[in-house]
């Protein structure tokens, strides 16, 4: 009895087995069939994309400029109103067909690329390591992970990938220094730079003043922990600002259009003093060679007179109060100036010489001669003064 029990249960647990198999197939023969048609127009479409490749004398991994240009050359020989002997419409059109799918493609696949090099650097981002603010102060940088000897040859390799990177980023700036000397981009890398080195040399005070701090170097400083004297007693100023500015001029720091403005004030007193000395150098009057020289220094007058008006233009830009702007020079008016002021000088010359100070002759005999002398130098300092 107990074997044909067992040959029972054996028999109903096949057809159990059977019975659960059969329903799965038949649930997942749709689904198959619907993989079975995706695949076949997957590879339908691939042959067809190859085709349209083939048609345009293209590769795949072409850009889509190269599409534009092969389209072109193609519209020439088969486009019916291009005149060429092979044209024919029946394959013009097949090649605008191929063109516009062909490029469509192209365009996917750019930005596909595009898209997967983003989530890429997204990625990258995420999961980059962020270094502490006293980096330098850790061992290996803060690089490599594991135990001490691992992470002493990550950092190995670290350090000469990164030398790597510095000398080929040094190469293609120096190159570009040399040839595109001009260009935005070398502008902007310089710039770049030296803020980056500002801000890793402010970084790296800022840590040893913490440091500093930390370890009690300054704590034998007098009025530590007290507030700052006011330096004015007026309320109505702020004393932080006033604060600044007073240390500011303390060490000897002045605002940017002071200096312009006293740049501006040496600049036209030694061009009207190099004028003044270009005319002393020629006789009076001039000779045509000596009225050419004339000329020339004339025109060199008023190119520097002309930078100094720029210089004046920026001046008159960043000048906090309106009274503190200055107009343009006239270099014809300077020059003009040069002229009676070295008239000037050869008249009180003359009379000079026609009535030298003679200390052996009495009071009243050189006293005109004298009072005359000291008016025309009088007009003299009255026209250097203008």
């Amino acid at each position: 009895m107990n074997t044909v029990y067992v040959m029972m249960a054996q028999i109903l647990r096949s057809h159990l087995i059977n019975a659960s198999v059969i329903p799965n197939r038949m649930k997942m023969g749709p689904y198959l069939g619907v993989i079975r048609t995706r695949m076949m127009s997957t590879h339908k479409s691939k042959k067809k994309m190859r085709e349209y490749y083939r048609l345009l004398n293209l590769d795949e991994g072409c850009s889509a400029d190269d599409v534009r240009e092969s389209f072109h050359k193609l519209a020439k020989q088969y486009h019916p109103d291009g005149g060429s002997s092979t044209a024919d419409s029946a394959t013009f059109i097949r090649i605008e067909e191929a063109y516009r799918k062909v490029l469509s493609h192209v365009i996917e696949q750019t930005n596909a690329r595009q898209s997967k090099v983003e989530e890429t650097e997204e990625e990258e981002k995420k999961f980059k390591y962020n270094t502490p603010q006293h980096r330098h102060y850790l061992s290996f940088e803060g690089i490599g992970f594991g135990t001490p000897s691992q992470r002493e040859k990550q950092y190995r390799q670290f350090r000469a990938d990164r030398a790597t990177e510095q000398v080929m980023e040094y190469r293609k700036q120096k190159l570009q220094s040399q040839y595109f000397t001009d260009s935005v981009t070398v502008k902007d890398v310089r710039h770049s730079k030296e803020q980056k080195i500002t801000q890793a040399i402010e970084r790296l005070v800022e840590d040893l003043i913490q440091e500093s701090m930390a370890k009690g170097d300054f704590d034998n400083l007098s009025g530590k922990g007290k507030p700052l004297k006011k330096f004015s007693g007026c309320s109505y100023i702020d004393p932080m600002t006033h604060n600044l500015n007073r240390i500011l001029i303390d060490n000897g720091y002045q605002p940017e259009w002071i200096l312009m403005q006293k740049e501006i004030k040496d600049t036209i007193d030694q061009l009207r003093e190099a004028i003044l000395v270009s005319r002393k150098k020629l006789g009076n009057p001039m000779t045509p060679t000596e009225q050419k020289q004339w000329n020339q220094v004339c025109e060199q007058f008023q190119e520097s007179i002309k930078k100094l008006n720029k210089r004046i233009n920026d001046f008159n830009l960043i000048v906090p109060l309106l009274t503190r702007q200055k107009v343009h020079f006239d270099a014809q008016k300077e020059i003009a100036r040069a002229q009676e002021i070295h008239e000037t000088l050869i008249k009180t010359q003359e009379v000079t010489d026609k009535n030298p100070n003679n200390f052996d002759q009495g009071e009243g005999e050189k006293t005109p001669g004298v009072k005359t002398g000291f008016f025309n130098w009088m007009n003299v300092w009255h026209f250097i003064k203008i």
